[in-house]
């Protein structure tokens, strides 16, 4: 499966008469983004902010994070099948992102489970968002609705808003293109024979409760173990429906632009055959955990891989998912590395992970999302902050008088994000 992707670099966004690109500037319609978020009649009203890197700027509490994509040769199907469209295979033909724009969707869905994100400051080196020019969906719902519908709602919104500005770029001329491609299976090892096999298990949070995550429309949690082309999960075939600890939650970006599968891809054919991805869920239920680590382990084997990497998102119970997962292939004879972040108290000496097993003794750290940070005040307030002495990683105390707060890293979302994407590690003696 081959996939064109079509890179437009957005340098600034502004509002304007007409949303469209031009000159690396995104031109945004302010009615029509807050039309077609009113579009859902579970939303009472919606307002669009405008955040752009350097300006002192804080968003708060945060949903999701999408970087508007849109098909603009045939492929299989468009962009979110499942979800906006028809279920129809994505991953290849030629797709152009809007690469430095995001879209972002704010309100009150669950407070204690979002998180927030500084586009200036200290705080601002934890986020990627802070160097992104960011189109802001605040939304509120109608008097009474649950939170599962708000958080709905909520997802909606933010795919029908980032679908209509990625719609901008369907015409214009990219930056760059970059051609990502991988065979089935017996072509692609034949393609690269001498160099080792290696796949990419990829966990997805899937243990309800707003802790959902969506396959081709699908909740994860009612899903097997499968195979994926990496390019379908470029193309939107994986969509963020949950509110995890906000530095792990992985974002509809960060589906987009998962770092495990771009490095994986720049190594292919270098020294390492990349053979594809495997994909898994995260259960609350142990018959669950051990149906599906027993099918990733099987799927290993099928595929005659020599060595995984293994990202999970969240931590605490699915760290049993993950260590499940690191036995059962490790013992099926393929070498294992994990990438998770760390949770071992404000003074780093406490056990960092849930779960352990003998056989993951090679562990990619991405920081310690417990560590305390100071965030100070900002000029402009996109949300509120209603909510920050109960997200997780604020406490009583947290918000001070003059707007500062000061609270554990994990209240910034992805900031220790599990697969990568982010600047932080830790160095083991």
């Amino acid at each position: 499966m081959k996939l064109e992707l079509g890179k437009i670099n957005i340098k600034d966004v502004q509002f304007g008469p007409e949303t469209k690109v031009e000159q690396g500037v995104l031109y945004v319609n302010e009615e029509e983004v807050i039309r077609i978020a009113k579009l859902d009649d579970r939303i009472l009203d919606a307002k669009v902010e405008l955040a752009r890197p350097g300006e002192s700027v804080r968003i708060a509490p945060v949903k999701d994070v999408i970087e508007p994509r849109v098909k603009v040769s045939r492929g299989d199907g468009a962009i979110f099948p499942g979800m906006l469209n028809k279920v129809k295979q994505v991953g290849s033909g030629r797709t152009h992102a809007l690469v430095g724009a995001t879209v972002i969707t704010c309100g009150r869905i669950v407070g204690f489970q979002e998180g927030l994100i500084d586009m200036s400051g200290p705080a601002a080196k934890y986020v990627p968002f802070s160097q992104t020019n960011n189109v802001c969906v605040v939304i509120e719902p109608v008097e009474g609705l649950t939170t599962h519908d708000y958080e709905a709602a909520g997802r909606m919104v933010g795919l029908r808003v980032a679908a209509y500005i990625g719609e901008a770029g369907r015409d214009a001329t990219p930056d760059e293109i970059k051609v990502y491609e991988t065979k089935p299976i017996v072509e692609q090892i034949q393609q690269y024979p001498d160099l080792p096999k290696v796949g990419y298990i990829h966990m997805l949070q899937s243990q309800g409760l707003l802790h959902d995550t969506y396959y081709y429309g699908v909740d994860a949690k009612q899903m097997v173990p499968t195979f994926m082309y990496p390019t379908e999960i470029m193309d939107g075939a994986i969509v963020s429906g949950n509110c995890v600890a906000p530095c792990d939650k992985v974002t509809t970006f960060h589906h987009f632009n998962n770092p495990v599968i771009a490095d994986l891809y720049e190594r292919h054919g270098v020294d390492i055959n990349f053979i594809g991805v495997i994909l898994t869920n995260e259960n609350v239920f142990l018959a669950d955990k051990e149906r599906s680590s027993d099918m990733v382990a099987k799927l290993c084997q099928f595929l005659c891989l020599d060595g995984v990497i293994i990202t999970e998102e969240g931590y605490g119970n699915p760290d049993t998912d993950l260590m499940m997962n690191c036995k059962k292939v490790s013992q099926a004879g393929v070498k294992v590395v994990l990438i998770t972040d760390e949770f071992p108290g404000k003074d780093g000496k406490s056990q960092s992970l849930a779960d352990a097993v003998d056989e993951a003794d090679a562990l990619v750290s991405c920081g310690n999302g417990n560590e305390i940070i100071h965030f100070p005040p900002m000029e402009r307030l996109i949300g509120t902050l209603d909510f920050i002495e109960s997200m997780i990683g604020g406490y009583e105390g947290s918000l001070k008088e003059d707007g500062s707060i000061d609270a554990e890293l994990q209240i910034v979302i992805a900031s220790t994000i599990a697969n990568g994407y982010n600047k932080l590690a830790a160095k083991g003696y």
